[in-house]
Order: C-alpha cells, then structure tokens, then sequence
C-alpha cells in the first residue's frame, strides 16, 4: 500500500482493527440505523453494482446486497485485514459480494465500473480526501451515484461528549485535535465536505443532517446496561484511547465519573444516546 493514510492502516490492522472485531455485532447495532438511513436515500436498484468504501465487517455490503440482488454485485473494500477477513467469515457463498483488503483511496478499480459509491462511516479518514475522492470518483459510471454517511462535530454526538465531559478533572486536558485531521470527525463541517467533493469533479452535491437515539449498552437489567455502555467507552473510541496508558486507579475513577455521567440517559434494559451524522448525496457528471 502506498504511504499515504500509513497510519490509519496501521492502526486498522491492529489495535482498532482487533477491537472492532471484538465488538462487531455490538458497533454494527449501533451504527445500522445510520446506514439504513444513507441506503435508502441512495435507492440501489436490483442489478446495479456499489463500491462499499470502508466496509468495516461487512454489514453495510450485505444490506446493499438485499437491494441489488443476484443480478448485482457488491465489492467491499476496507485498510483492515481482520475486518474483512470477519466480513468474509459472516458472508454466505450465495451473496453478491466481494472483499477486498484495500485503501479506496489508491486502490486499482477499473474505471467507470460501479453505479454508486456508497460508505457507512468510512470516508472520514483519508489524508488527502479531495485526491481520494478524485480517484473513486474514476471507478463510478459518468451519471453514477455518491452517498455516505458521515459524523457531525463531536460536541454534537453524545456517545463522544458525555464520556470525554466526564473525565475533565480526572485527566489533564489535552490539545484540541486539527479539526480536519484525519479522524471520525473530519467531516463535521458541511462546508468542508462540500469544498472537498466539488474539489474532486462531483456536482449535485445534497448535505443533511441525521440524528438518531441508538442502544450504546444493552443488559438484562439497568445496571447491566450502564456497565456495558461503560465497558464499551473503555474498549472503543476516544475514551478508551485517552485511558490507554494509564493507571488503574485513574481507569477506575474515569469508570465511575463515565458511568454516572450514562446514568442520565433513556433506557430501561438499554442506555439509549444520541449520534448526529450528515447524510451525503452527490453525482459523477455525465458525460
């Protein structure tokens, strides 16, 4: 793979990539409605063919799959070799789709081949996103379609600002990250995303938002609830990276400060929390 993004497929075939294969079904429940909400604005017709850019486990391949049918084909691509090979494992031989351990962003896709370019989540990561957009953009047929979903600012989705609010006092602050740094919420900003597409040939560009309550922590009874929405903070996402290398004592505290923090939220055998994504539309111009 090229040195470009060097540090997201790092990181992917490691720690995060194991993680995230760790808490597959769990992360896939989360973020369903999400997808759910970016396929059905982009419409896949039977027999069309998608590129499913970061494709994670393969759950968004799979749903676009149910649209396209036997007649399409769906080809998912994503930096991390545990996450296909988990998307593999969970893919029956008579679905159409494809994986392939891949940076979207430099990948060999024949030119003109795909009908939509379609992420869940996965298009946020890119050093040069307006030179990786450039390149997909190649792959899609001229009229061919964009849609994906990406995050809004993390001050606007709680499953991040609840947890991070909560270990101020406990953790010395950190500097604030480049907002356009490659990062889950590099998107945050309509504009950017904007700029980013025109930048590379896309016209028809439609930018909306989308908020959903989803199940962060789930149990048979309250409690158990609130322990899994904590343990899930400590395994994945910015939390559990601020508490990599620290003590257990300081773990501890942040545990509880997070978990009274979750205590507010909706929820009965559930911790219900609030995401808020922008729905991505846009055209390859026809030619």
């Amino acid at each position: 793979m090229a040195k470009q993004n060097a540090d997201q497929v790092g990181d992917w075939n490691d720690q995060s990539g194991e993680r995230w294969v760790a808490n597959q079904a769990r992360l896939d429940a989360i973020v369903a409605v999400f997808g759910e909400a970016a396929i059905d604005a982009v419409a896949p017709a039977a027999g069309e063919r998608v590129l499913d850019v970061g494709c994670g486990a393969g759950a968004s391949s799979l749903a676009l799959a149910a649209r396209v049918g036997a007649g399409g084909q769906v080809l998912g691509v994503d930096i991390s070799a545990p996450l296909i090979g988990r998307a593999r494992a969970l893919a029956s031989q008579d679905t159409p789709v494809l994986y392939r351990v891949a940076d979207a962003s430099n990948a060999d896709l024949s030119e003109g081949a795909f009908d939509i370019l379609f992420s869940r989540f996965g298009v946020m990561f890119f050093d040069d996103p307006t030179a990786a957009f450039a390149h997909m953009r190649r792959a899609l047929r001229p009229g061919g379609r964009v849609a994906f979903v990406c995050w809004r600012g993390a001050a606007e989705n709680d499953w991040v600002r609840l947890p991070m609010g909560a270990i101020m006092g406990i953790l010395p602050p950190s500097a604030l990250p480049d907002p356009d740094a490659p990062g889950p919420f590099s998107f945050g900003d309509r504009g950017r995303v904007a700029r980013i597409l025109t930048a590379a040939g896309f016209t028809d560009i439609a930018i909306a938002p989308f908020d959903a309550s989803v199940p962060f922590g789930e149990g048979g009874t309250r409690d158990a609830a609130l322990d899994d929405a904590v343990k899930m903070t400590l395994e994945v996402g910015p939390l559990s990276r601020s508490l990599a290398d620290k003590p257990d004592d300081i773990r501890a505290r942040a545990s509880a400060a997070v978990r009274v923090a979750f205590a507010g939220l909706p929820g009965e055998r559930s911790v219900m929390i609030n995401g808020a994504a922008w729905i991505v539309m846009a055209r390859n111009p026809a030619r």
